[in-house]
């Protein structure tokens, strides 16, 4: 490479990086934040650099947001779709490992993801302020990904001759509520125990073959 050339890429790197320091700095603060009340200032100062660097990328709080929520949505739901891929790919046991997937999938995610599904609960939370195009993204790249995956599988099943379902789509969206370790008339009661968590699966699970397995 000539000096010329390496001078040109030079700047595309500190950009490149400068843009993702931005975006974790903006999960990050949209993630404690929610949408409205986080600032272009503080998302920068988490971030570590100016102001204009943000608006130069992104062009307002909006472009920010959306790309945040397009890039920890994607990640998140790609190791949502490695943990379809490694249960459900090969069945030998049906109910098995479905209990499989269900621990799995359902246990918390730490990380980068933890942060993902903070910033989920602040757009439940301030969906009213969040610009059409950013939920919408954040459907898209995530949850309807991932429903779209489970009910490719579970369409498979039903071609098989392992469930009956004329609507895969509906019965993935069944399947993810029934596995869900969450007591929504017990909100205060915090997270459940992993004895808790599992039984509630398994309860799961057996609704829903009771419901679509032949």
């Amino acid at each position: 490479m000539t000096s010329q050339n390496a001078a040109a890429g030079r700047p595309r790197g500190r950009s490149a990086d400068k843009r993702k320091a931005v975006l974790g700095g903006a999960l990050t603060v949209f993630a404690r934040d929610g949408y409205a009340r986080a600032s272009i200032d503080a998302i920068a100062a988490e971030a570590g650099v100016s102001t204009r660097t943000i608006y130069n990328h992104f062009g307002d709080k909006a472009g920010l947001f959306q790309a945040t929520i397009r890039e920890s949505a994607t990640l998140a739901a790609d190791a949502q779709l490695a943990i379809i891929d490694r249960h459900l790919r090969k069945i030998t046991d049906l109910e098995a490992d479905l209990l499989d997937f269900g621990r799995e999938f359902t246990a918390p995610m730490t990380g980068t993801h933890a942060a993902h599904f903070a910033l989920v609960r602040q757009v439940h939370a301030d969906a009213g302020h969040i610009p059409q195009a950013a939920i919408d993204v954040w459907q898209e790249t995530g949850p309807l990904r991932v429903r779209r995956a489970l009910a490719a599988y579970l369409r498979q099943w039903s071609e098989q001759g392992l469930l009956r379902t004329a609507d895969p789509d509906q019965a993935a969206i069944h399947l993810m509520l029934l596995i869900s370790a969450a007591d929504p008339a017990r909100p205060d009661f915090g997270t459940p125990t992993q004895e808790d968590a599992d039984d509630r699966i398994a309860a799961g699970i057996h609704v829903f073959l009771n419901g679509y397995r032949r």
